[in-house]
């Protein structure tokens, strides 16, 4: 019998994912990020279904980007870190890649490069996450050489901001007074909203947005919030039960003696580990279904199992699907029992997870 882990990605809760996020602000651009593998979820098969509707895309590096090229998508893919390596200014211009410019070195390989084709460059300022880019100061004479170039179709400022996700934290509004008090950049479009900024943050909308884990229904806030509240999760990561056994009470299950049971306790194990990607440091009483109730990790992941406390969930036998995240249980939620996010959850899962597509 195979291994019966599997990760089940919904597309078209992507795509409705994408059109939430673009009704945010019917007047911007909207390019979706598939950096990461598609934050887990399969970048070429997220990019193929988004398609049709998408401006653009956005991936971290010039190989996320060529990957997608080789499986036929067309549309123009932003370098969110820009090149890396100056030979890497062939491909810019050849396959119709958007880089960003955050620094002298970057700025001074194109100056540097010869181009057939003219493409946007996106100029990344340094606001106050102390990441990447330029200081606002420096801003105006960057435009300057940059518009000085013939390869440059358009400059487009961005931004990225540290604690969006915390709506009433006090640094957004502290990084976009200080964007707005650039000078020299008036009149040039501007690229500013990740996906909290695109639901909780509406004057950084401007003319392009950045949205991300939110096309795969992952809320990055920890309080309500409208618009994340609408989203819809689009992986579900389930297994089976691989055995079953009964422990008296005093006795510990797994690594370390973590969890001793208080009663005499029903015991299934999962075919699911770190070794899958699922965080080690899960709490014992993490949350997962079966039946369609809520059972709770009992003892420390392994790499290649984890044991469940199914003692109040009658009729559990071997077979049995264990859903770990998705679209009865928020990997938000889970995220929160392993002190950690959603983001590491989905980019972190292994390719010894097979990712299965429907509509």
């Amino acid at each position: 019998m195979s291994r019966k882990v599997r990760a089940e990605v919904d597309l078209a809760a992507i795509r409705y994912n994408y059109d939430l996020a673009r009704r945010q602000a019917p007047a911007a651009q909207a390019a979706a990020i598939v950096k990461a593998n598609g934050y887990g979820h399969g970048a070429v098969q997220v990019a193929s279904a988004l398609e049709p509707d998408v401006p653009a895309f956005g991936v971290a590096c010039i190989e996320e980007a060529l990957e997608l090229r080789d499986a036929g998508i067309e549309k123009p893919i932003m370098l969110l870190e820009g090149c890396f390596d100056a030979d890497e200014l062939e491909q810019v211009d050849s396959l119709n890649f958007w880089p960003a410019v955050h620094s002298e070195h970057q700025l001074q390989a194109l100056e540097s490069a010869t181009f057939k084709n003219r493409f946007p460059v996106f100029l990344k300022i340094d606001s106050g996450m102390h990441r990447l880019g330029f200081q606002p100061a420096e801003v105006a004479s960057v435009v300057a050489r940059l518009q000085a170039l013939s390869c440059v179709a358009e400059v487009i400022l961005m931004t990225h901001f540290a604690r969006s996700d915390e709506p009433q934290e006090g640094a957004t509004r502290h990084q976009l007074e200080a964007f707005a008090s650039i000078t020299g950049a008036e009149g040039l479009a501007a690229c500013l909203s990740n996906s909290a900024a695109v639901m909780a943050w509406p004057d950084a909308h401007r003319n392009w947005l950045r949205p991300g884990m939110m096309l795969y229904g992952a809320t990055p806030f920890l309080e309500p919030n409208a618009v994340a509240d609408q989203l819809q999760p689009a992986m579900t990561l389930t297994t089976e039960v691989i055995a079953l056994r009964d422990v008296e009470p005093g006795e510990a299950v797994g690594y370390g003696g973590t969890f001793v049971c208080e009663r005499p306790t029903r015991i299934a194990t999962i075919a699911m580990g770190y070794g899958d990607g699922y965080p080690r440091h899960a709490k014992n009483g993490t949350p997962v279904v079966i039946h369609g109730q809520r059972a709770a990790v009992a003892g420390r992941v392994s790499m290649d199992m984890m044991t469940i406390d199914v003692t109040d969930i009658p009729g559990v036998e071997i077979g049995d699907r264990v859903e770990l995240f998705g679209k009865q249980l928020p990997v938000s939620e889970v995220a929160v029992w392993c002190d950690t996010i959603p983001y590491t959850m989905v980019t972190c899962l292994t390719p010894r997870v097979p990712r299965y597509y429907s509509e």
